[in-house]
């Protein structure tokens, strides 16, 4: 191996055989190393909360099937797939954020504020309160709602080509379209369908099975991954678009594959765990600012969404007796993340 550039921030190293040439950052591998043990420790302290009360040491002898058989059924069959829920649908929403995010050059594009979260939730009040799509189950409703809401966006915003500005202007537009058509879609339900549309609106964990976690586990083997590959090509598009094309990266195609590789990732998180409000749009910012990178890196973006949806879980069920659904917690604590973002766009003159 030859050592090419070494910095405070950065090595740089090209390998002689195979010939491989690559970046590594030290402190963005630290921060990621330290939130991945975050995530895997408030994984299994979440496991400990229920009717029986468990130590950390039961849950993970339990998990690796050491305990007696009690305490396995218990965290394998009743508490592991909430858990796992939380944590993948962290992971795809992380990612998911970061990838809008930097496609659209702007902090406050996220897939909660360009409709495609309000797009999947249409479509599952639609199947919830009137049995639209004839019992395809929430998964599929939600996942057809995601993709279908993003080739929308993705369709009008189309001008011989799309930028970040016009995607983020038109989703702001379907945002309110969606929203809307729920609200109506709601006021013309069942009480008992309209309960139990609300109960899935705002994000809940609660009475999670295998069928939510397979699902969202395969598509992240599948949506992942192509969002690393893609990712190589996400710092030219930062530079505008005539820059990259100059620079040799294909826009529209990468931009499209981006864009259905996220809203694939948050359609799934969504079908699964429910419309988790602020996760997207804040763990890339907490990501981007504790790597002191310029734009939000995908894996710890990924790694802070799961720390922020199992860290919020906890705190919904240790706050009150019944149990507060984990969207509700996320609402609470990116809401003023939100408003510092406007007002530190509003001062830079970046938001638009």
């Amino acid at each position: 191996m030859s050592l090419l550039h070494l910095r405070r921030d950065r090595v740089t190293f090209r390998l002689a055989a195979p010939p491989v040439s690559g970046r590594v950052r030290p402190r963005l591998l630290l921060v990621s190393g330290i939130l991945a043990v975050l995530a895997f420790v408030l994984f299994c302290l979440g496991m400990t909360i229920g009717d029986v009360p468990m130590s950390v040491s039961d849950v993970l002898s339990g998990l690796f099937g050491g305990g007696d058989t009690g305490n396995t059924y218990i965290v394998q069959e009743l508490r592991l797939p909430r858990a796992l829920t939380g944590l993948l649908a962290g992971l795809a929403f992380g990612a998911s954020g970061a990838v809008f995010q930097t496609i659209t050059r702007n902090p406050l594009a996220s897939p909660d504020m360009i409709g495609i979260n309000a797009g999947a939730a249409t479509f599952v009040v639609a199947g919830i309160a009137f049995g639209f799509g004839g019992g395809l189950g929430t998964t599929t409703l939600g996942l057809a709602g995601g993709l279908l809401t993003a080739l929308l966006v993705y369709a009008l915003a189309w001008r011989r080509g799309t930028t970040g500005y016009r995607i983020l202007l038109v989703g702001i537009g379907i945002f309110a379209m969606c929203t809307s058509l729920t609200d109506y879609l709601l006021s013309k339900a069942q009480i008992t369908e309209a309960q139990a549309s609300i109960g899935w609106l705002v994000g809940n964990l609660a009475n999670r099975g295998w069928d939510h976690v397979v699902p969202l586990f395969a598509a992240l083997v599948v949506l992942f991954p192509l969002v690393l590959a893609l990712s190589r090509w996400m710092g030219t598009l930062l530079l505008g678009d005539d820059v990259a094309a100059g620079l040799g990266t294909p826009v529209q195609p990468v931009r499209l594959g981006l864009l259905l590789a996220g809203a694939g990732l948050v359609a799934f998180a969504t079908a699964s765990a429910g419309p988790i409000s602020f996760v997207a749009l804040t763990a890339p910012q907490i990501a981007q600012r504790l790597a002191r990178l310029s734009s939000p890196p995908i894996t710890a973006s990924a790694l802070t969404g799961a720390v922020v949806v199992l860290g919020s879980d906890i705190i919904a069920r240790e706050l009150t007796a019944s149990a507060l659904p984990v969207g509700i917690v996320t609402g609470v604590l990116g809401a003023p993340i939100l408003l510092w973002l406007l007002a530190r766009a509003n001062r830079s003159g970046s938001g638009g």
